[in-house]
């Protein structure tokens, strides 16, 4: 499951502007989309993954996707650190 490699990743990017940041950079190996993220909130960090031809995933849920990086509130996005 990708919550698992999430929470197992030793450094990650969270939040759609560190994300977008870390792909800019080139700086990571994948990419968690949450699925019931709000699609405006969302578009920058998928045209940014696909225009750097990062993997990009999506997950069921923003909730989750939070609890994986270990934070008490939810994430759209997240990136896994090279």
């Amino acid at each position: 499951m990708s919550y698992h490699r999430i929470a197992d990743a030793s450094e990650r990017y969270v939040g759609v502007k560190a994300t977008v940041k870390a792909i800019s950079a080139e700086l990571v190996d994948e990419v968690y989309i949450a699925a019931d993220a709000d699609v405006l909130v969302t578009k920058q960090v998928i045209d940014i993954a696909k225009r750097k031809r990062t993997p990009l995933t999506t997950v069921s849920s923003m909730r989750k996707l939070g609890k994986a990086c270990g934070i008490e509130v939810n994430a759209a996005a997240v990136a896994i650190k090279k």
